[in-house]
């Protein structure tokens, strides 16, 4: 913050009651053991009142607010020949983060700690934590209900509403966020004035206004950064990229490390997969076209599902796209929410819902419903297998695979086919019969038996039933799946 801001911040202290709880001012009593209590007393003070930070204030009368100055100097004050900032630190847990400030505020030497607010975890100093209440700090332990509030704030954590980077200029959010992608993905005629720009990602939510300055949120720039990397931790959510030779990860021929936001390199990166998967020849009456194995669709809504459904939370990982000569795998990080075998008809229920409807919003996926069904009717029109959806304890992942005759296919692939069509057929409002599926299967007619087997296994195994159980007919019943 600068010396303007600074002033700003401190007009606004002193504009507050008189009993602020997370708001603490002093003239020169400057104990280090004190300082040290009072920011745990004020970050979890802070989380209580809902404040993104709190503020300890050196050089103001705590009952007058009147503008006294201090002789306090934090910043080159040390103890024991270490400096104040870092003592404080270390005996700080959880690290919490806080800036000094000193500056000249009338004439007068003002002292501001700005610590931000605890978030799940009660802030403690030498392993005591405290808090103010009113007045006066007091010790966390003695006020239960307190601490159970502050351990209960992790529930109203959102990773989209979090801050990226703090304080930055109308200029500087101009340079690190994409704002005419933002304009052009929503239809929106392009501005040529900063002020609409800014209003524009306020409502959107992708920026903050504090003071004169603005603070990006990590929905602001996992969708919209010109560069990923310029915010701590956020370039580890991009996709990853591995193009490997053959089936399996012995030999890795590319890797790609996304750079832009999400909302951003969306488009490019589907064009990236797309020109590096097989494709087939397909001789049409004058020319010949090359047809990409996989479908478009199935890809831009598979990769856009591992996006916004990945556990933003979870460090050190991101969603990958894995490209084999035989399948693609598409993993995001995160323990699905819902059945694997339900993706189809189930409404999604997403972790992060400021980043599903924004990119809704944008056309990036579906507005409604999961867009899985879409994508199994991509891969029947295609003729390729049913795709396979995975979930483990920490992440999702979907398998693609290249085309194979129903000769290749094992019992399990079969089945897996047959109880998809039957859900698609399902949640179009129809029903799967012997027909339907040897059209899934490219089957001629006289071998409507073959079918039949298939259908016996896959109701054997529990994935489908028969409509009617009062039919006797093989060749004309119909089924539903197993949830219908």
């Amino acid at each position: 913050m600068n010396q303007e801001e600074l002033i700003v911040k401190i007009d606004e202290l002193r504009a507050l009651p008189k009993e602020t709880e997370w708001v603490e001012f002093k003239v020169n009593k400057a104990i280090p053991e004190n300082i040290g209590e009072y920011l745990s007393g004020l970050a979890n003070a802070a989380c209580l009142e809902g404040k993104e930070d709190g503020f300890l204030v050196f050089g103001i009368e705590d009952g007058t607010h009147n503008i006294v100055g201090t002789q306090f100097h934090p910043l080159t004050r040390k103890i024991k020949n270490q400096e104040l900032d870092n003592w404080l630190r270390t005996h700080l847990n959880p690290r919490t983060d806080f800036t000094i400030h000193e500056f000249d505020y009338r004439g007068k030497h003002i002292a501001l700690f700005i610590i931000d607010a605890a978030s799940g975890i009660p802030i403690r100093f030498k392993n005591n934590a405290f808090v103010r209440v009113g007045s006066y700090l007091k010790e966390l332990k003695d006020h239960p209900e307190k601490e159970a509030k502050i351990w209960r704030t992790t529930k109203r954590i959102v990773f989209e509403e979090e801050i990226a980077k703090k304080n930055v200029s109308a200029s500087q959010v101009i340079e690190f966020l994409n704002w005419q992608a933002l304009f052009y993905l929503l239809k929106l005629p392009k501005p040529n004035d900063n002020k609409i720009i800014l209003e524009k990602l306020l409502q959107e939510d992708l920026i903050k206004k504090r003071g004169v300055k603005y603070h990006i949120t990590n929905l602001g720039a996992i969708l919209f950064a010109n560069d990923l990397n310029n915010f701590d931790g956020l370039s580890r959510k991009a996709p990853r990229i591995i193009i490997y030779s053959g089936s399996n990860r012995l030999k890795t021929l590319k890797d790609q490390i996304a750079k832009y936001g999400l909302a951003v390199g969306f488009s490019g990166m589907i064009d990236y997969i797309n020109e590096r998967l097989p494709s087939n020849e397909e001789i049409g009456r004058v020319f010949r076209e090359e047809v990409s194995v996989y479908p478009e669709l199935a890809i831009r809504e598979l990769v856009a599902n591992a996006i916004i459904h990945q556990d933003l939370s979870m460090s050190g990982t991101s969603p990958m796209i894995e490209i084999f000569n035989d399948r693609i795998e598409i993993t995001n990080p995160g323990k699905p929410l819902i059945d694997t075998q339900r993706f189809i008809d189930h409404s999604p229920i997403s972790r992060n819902e400021k980043l599903a409807a924004l990119m809704r919003r944008m056309n990036f996926c579906e507005e409604r419903g999961s867009g899985i069904d879409k994508v199994i009717a991509q891969v029947e029109i295609f003729q390729l297998p049913a795709p396979d959806f995975i979930g483990g304890e920490n992440y999702t992942r979907v398998i693609l695979y290249s085309p194979k005759s129903l000769r290749q296919m094992d019992r399990l692939e079969k089945v897996r086919a047959t109880y998809q069509h039957c859900c698609l057929k399902y949640v179009s409002g129809e029903m799967m019969t012997n027909q339907s599926l040897r059209e899934r299967f490219n089957i001629e007619e006289k071998n409507y038996s073959m079918v039949s087997r298939i259908i016996k296994e896959s109701i054997h195994e529990e994935f489908i039933k028969a409509y009617d159980i009062s039919s006797s007919s093989k060749k004309f019943a119909k089924y539903i799946p197993y949830w219908a």
